[in-house]
């Protein structure tokens, strides 16, 4: 497995990382074993995966639960990274962005006891919230890492301005955010700011959301409580029934023209994109399974040549949904136009 440098942080990240957020429950992607769950992320440490992307986020507290199962007695050498600043209350089970300091600093103390573990490699607030000031928000990411409970920390789904004023306070030392062949927003200007200033970088949803799985058809449906039901993923409808059958028809073209002659599928060929970028330094992919695990990894090691991105980038022009607007403190389900 290769190791990439992660920002400025001088650990080195495994460029395949592993995202939980399918051990959520039912709540997002349906029901999952966590005994299966487990044996996935035991698969993926045993090939080299250092990286382990979790939140409380996912499933109220229930994927950091498993991650912390998974991780017992093998904790060493692995970069640990879950999220802060989605919350909830018992009595009502309704997430909601609050980054007031008070409450990040207790919800760390949560993370960790579902973790069972002394201490979150990197700490992320997982979305941009204007109701409390940027700086006052990361100045308490900054107490957090001097308590000891943190060593790194960072942001998810912000834009550059919003780094901007994190960055008054304190250093960024990890970014979090969507990067896909369906969705390449991040090349615009948070990749150049995030190079400039030596953040990692953690792309999210490298596989589209299943969408570069060649799995869906121009007939697929998302019911809910599936996340794409309302066919929007992260501000792009690409998932909507006007769009979805043009993107599998693009997702087939990649499969027939770039992905069959080179003996792979195609979910290889949206991996090996991806990690082309020089900009990332893991790709997190969400597994439910050791073999999903075993599968992507492959896809980790295929090298795309020159040729073979520019008959990708000549297909992906064909692609309907994929709108530029990067508004994030919108709700992550609703279009971003």
């Amino acid at each position: 497995m290769e190791r990439r440098p992660f920002g400025r942080t001088g650990l080195a990240v495994s460029a395949l990382g592993f995202g939980s957020w399918p051990m959520s429950g039912g709540e997002r992607y349906g029901a999952i074993e966590d005994a299966e769950a487990i044996r996935a992320i035991h698969r993926a440490l045993d090939a080299g995966v250092t990286c382990v992307d979790t939140a409380p986020a996912y499933g109220f507290g229930h994927a950091e639960e498993v991650v912390g199962q998974a991780l017992a007695g093998r904790r060493h050498g692995v970069i640990l990274v879950t999220k802060c600043g989605l919350a909830w209350d018992a009595d009502n089970p309704t997430i909601r962005r609050d980054t007031a300091p008070a409450s990040l600093e207790q919800e760390v103390d949560r993370s960790l006891r579902r973790l069972r573990t002394d201490v979150i490699d990197v700490y992320l607030i997982h979305w941009p919230n204007a109701e409390t000031p940027f700086e006052d928000a990361f100045g308490a990411m900054d107490r957090i890492v001097r308590s000891g409970k943190v060593r790194y920390v960072g942001v998810s789904n912000f834009t550059v301005e919003q780094m901007e004023a994190c960055m008054q306070v304190r250093r960024v030392d990890v970014v979090q955010v969507g990067y896909h062949l369906f969705d390449r927003r991040m090349e615009r200007e948070v990749f150049p700011y995030c190079a400039r200033h030596g953040i990692g970088v953690m792309g999210y949803g490298p596989l589209g959301h299943g969408l570069l799985t060649g799995a869906f058809t121009a007939a697929t449906r998302f019911a809910e409580p599936d996340w794409r039901a309302k066919g929007i993923a992260f501000g792009q409808p690409i998932f909507t029934p006007e769009n979805l059958p043009r993107n599998v028809a693009v997702v087939e073209r990649l499969r027939r023209e770039v992905a069959d002659p080179l003996g792979v599928p195609v979910s290889h060929v949206a991996l090996a994109w991806v990690l082309r970028n020089p900009v990332v330094s893991t790709a997190l992919v969400g597994v439910r399974t050791p073999v999903e695990v075993d599968a992507n990894l492959r896809g980790a090691q295929l090298t795309l040549a020159a040729a073979d991105v520019a008959r990708i980038d000549a297909i992906m022009a064909d692609a309907a949904g994929t709108i530029r607007a990067f508004t994030p403190l919108r709700p992550a389900m609703e279009r971003w136009e």
